[in-house]
């Protein structure tokens, strides 16, 4: 990506991974399709401001270059360099798959 996405606080920057879908030799329209659930972290916040840390912040979920599970329909869609990919909260991490 040529654009530099920083998230402020506890979100990141999810680059959904593409499925292809193809149901009994039939292709299912782009409209049709779910919502990618899994894809890679490109960008990561600072984290959640945590008062009992003395000024620190809550450690996030994951890193930049993970690949993980997010909620489907939580978050934001943007599209950056004509690829479009969510802006979630940190809570919105469902699982890293390693």
């Amino acid at each position: 990506m040529k654009n530099t996405i920083e998230p402020t606080g506890d979100r990141l920057l999810i680059e959904p991974i593409a499925v292809e879908e193809k149901i009994g030799g039939i292709w299912i329209p782009e409209n049709a399709k779910e919502k990618p659930a899994e894809g890679i972290v490109r960008a990561v916040g600072k984290g959640k401001p945590c008062a009992s840390m003395a000024g620190g912040f809550l450690p996030m979920h994951a890193k930049v270059g993970d690949r993980v599970l997010v909620s489907k329909y939580g978050g934001t869609e943007i599209k950056i360099d004509g690829v479009l990919c969510k802006l979630i909260q940190n809570d919105d991490i469902l699982a890293i798959i390693r």
